[in-house]
């Protein structure tokens, strides 16, 4: 668009405008597994804390999430190019399935370690990935990639304030529940997509040149970098709301709705941004939000105030399809499912220990971790647009 279409916003068209028939269902099908994973995963820490985990425990359970999202990617980006994109997606949701089952039965902190060890079983992004980048033209990666991930903070806008509303009204276990029915449906929703299988074009060689391979892996060990500071601050931020600002679960939630409202808008401005000027000019843009929102959180106690802050911290949600889109476009279709895996798998490396390192530091002072990203995240900015990260 030329100019701003306020009717095209409205009606929301422009979301879906660079989607085919399989992207648009793949679309919906995820807005409606995140809205499940919404009721809960918002205000899980809480209930982490209800089950008798301090900050580090906190910290210890979010780096065992991450240290089976580490490795599962690796499998599933194998998969990805040798069966199925479809089956093997679905293979991913069924494996997730009972993960918030598992966490309404625990009666302990510990006993809530293999439901997260479950939701770190990551086999089907890569393939997801994969899927995006195969059925998405070149020029308009980036745009597709955030509008997927858009899909995802739109299912979450009204979730966690629901779910923080119902634990309060029926209990964790039915909200629980509510969630494994959304997950449930999502995946009966991928089933009506199409297949896609791996190709191999006579113009295409069967790996990245050099270059573009590493390329690849110093985009990789970026993003790693900024998943290691955002996940060292990200898991506390809805401790130090109860903690220092005393706000109710009801009002958490709603603030973690507004973040992923942020997402969402964000998520189609910034992929507008990476394909008309360069995808790191999105990620730089996009790591000083999350600067300026853990700033906001670290000076405003009002909750009217936190608002706009809390819509700027939408941005932390970004960086995986950012990257699905650096990455997407300089792979190889072949290979594209495992380059796409250790990429993932690379990122979730760097983010196992930053939980508790993060549960350390917010022990010491529920501001540590803030002050920490603040800090770090101009640097990453600037790197972004360095000439270390250039796309060609």
């Amino acid at each position: 668009m030329s100019r701003i279409d306020y009717k095209s916003i409205l009606t929301l068209r422009f979301v879906f405008e660079n989607l085919n028939r399989d992207l648009k269902l793949l679309f919906f099908s995820n807005l409606i597994g995140a809205f499940g994973d919404g009721l809960y995963f918002y205000i899980l820490p809480l209930h982490m804390e209800e089950l008798g985990a301090g900050s580090v425990e906190i910290g210890i359970l979010f780096s065992a999430l991450g240290l089976a999202a580490a490795f599962t990617p690796l499998l599933g980006g194998f998969l990805a190019d040798k069966y199925d994109r479809k089956k093997v997606m679905i293979l991913g949701w069924l494996i997730w399935l009972p993960t918030p089952i598992i966490l309404s039965l625990a009666q302990n902190w510990s006993q809530l370690l293999p439901g997260m060890i479950l939701y770190g079983c990551w086999i089907g992004q890569p393939a997801s990935s994969a899927y995006i980048a195969t059925a998405t033209e070149k020029d308009k990666m980036t745009l597709a990639f955030t509008t997927i991930s858009a899909s995802w903070s739109l299912g979450y806008i009204f979730s966690p304030a629901l779910g923080g509303y119902l634990s309060t009204l029926v209990g964790m276990k039915h909200v629980f529940g509510l969630s494994f029915v959304f997950y449930a449906l999502c995946t009966l929703g991928l089933f009506f997509i199409s297949g896609q299988h791996a190709t191999k074009k006579p113009s295409q060689p069967h790996a990245p040149t050099p270059f573009r391979k590493k390329k690849i892996i110093i985009w990789a060990v970026f993003f790693a970098a900024i998943m290691f500071v955002i996940t060292l601050a990200r898991p506390f931020v809805t401790l130090f709301l109860k903690d220092e600002l005393h706000f109710d679960r009801f009002h958490i939630g709603v603030l973690g709705s507004v973040t992923f409202l942020g997402s969402a808008i964000l998520a189609v401005t910034l992929g507008r941004l990476g394909d008309k000027w360069r995808k790191a000019g999105a990620v730089s843009v996009s790591i000083m939000l999350v600067c300026a929102s853990f700033i906001g959180l670290l000076f405003f106690r009002n909750f009217f105030a936190l608002v706009f802050p809390f819509f700027l911290m939408g941005a932390t949600y970004m960086f995986w399809s950012l990257m699905g889109a650096v990455v997407g476009s300089m792979a190889p279709e072949a290979s594209r499912g495992r380059w796409m895996s250790v990429s993932q798998t690379t990122c979730m490396l760097a983010a196992i220990l930053a939980p508790y390192l993060g549960g350390i530091l917010y022990d010491a002072s529920p501001h540590t971790p803030f002050i920490v990203a603040v800090a770090a995240t101009p640097l990453l900015s600037i790197l972004a647009l360095s000439k270390l990260l250039k796309e060609d």
